[in-house]
């Protein structure tokens, strides 16, 4: 099986980019399921319900998050209503939405996805490792293949994660930092790893903001408003080719397509 995860998507440059790529990508790598990462598709912060319908209508199987979910508060009464939205399962009992599920492929192939938030130089939350060991297990009892977004700051607590679940899950996709990195690979029980799947938006910008809007923040310490940049957009991510069977993953391949390429 072929799966697509796409980097974080930033806000209308970020969906200029799957209108124009996604089909192509979906075509040319014979990709039967694709996750993206949505939690700044609505102006760079945040995600709307009509934004979140808009992306999954375009061929996107279920958008992951972060800790921007939570920045449109419109967004809160639809995690509980559309079960295609996930937001990182190890946040306290009881807040909207869920962390996990498991969806069908285009080809009805069963795919677990688990989301989870890191927590070195990130909120308080509830331990990511243990979190997601249980949401894993009880997965296991229905499917072999489960992709983990691991949102989170730090390379280290990405790549104890990538350890922490190698050969109990199919691939663990790290998000957040919005640069891709170059460390892809299988590890050694099956699981495909990368640090960072990257962004899919404006290059020409610092990790999607304007480049004036982001030195101004940096260089007055005053929280001027994220203004998304609109130059050099493009899709970044990865594809993975996973054992239908065993849910072992067989090859990580980076992504980076250029708009009107």
């Amino acid at each position: 099986m072929h799966i697509l995860f796409i980097g974080d998507i930033i806000g209308k440059a970020g969906r200029q980019a799957l209108q124009g790529i996604l089909e192509k990508v979906i075509a040319n790598y014979k990709i039967e399921f694709v996750i993206a990462n949505g939690e700044n598709a609505a102006g760079g912060i945040g995600i709307t319900p009509p934004i979140a319908l808009e992306i999954l209508h375009q061929g996107v199987h279920v958008l992951t998050s972060g800790n921007h979910i939570w920045a449109k508060k419109e967004i809160l009464p639809f995690l509980n209503e559309e079960p295609r939205i996930l937001r990182p399962a190890n946040y306290p009992p009881n807040v909207p939405g869920r962390g996990s599920g498991i969806f069908h492929s285009s080809n009805g192939q069963k795919v677990g996805i688990l989301n989870l938030e890191g927590r070195v130089f990130m909120k308080h939350l509830d331990c990511p490792f243990r979190i997601g060991e249980g949401e894993i297990e009880k997965m296991h009892k229905e499917i072999p293949i489960i992709i983990v977004d691991f949102h989170a700051e730090a390379t280290s607590e990405k790549m104890a994660m990538g350890w922490f679940l190698n050969g109990k899950v199919s691939a663990v996709l790290g998000t957040h930092t919005h640069v891709q990195t170059s460390d892809e690979r299988i590890l050694d029980g099956g699981t495909a790893y990368i640090t960072d799947v990257g962004m899919t938006g404006p290059l020409d910008s610092v990790i999607g903001i304007r480049k004036e809007i982001a030195l101004e923040r940096l260089l007055t310490q005053i929280p001027w408003k994220f203004d998304v940049a609109k130059e050099e957009i493009e899709l970044q991510g990865v594809v993975i080719d996973v054992d239908s069977k065993t849910g072992k993953a067989k090859d990580i391949k980076r992504i980076r397509i250029p708009l009107h390429n």
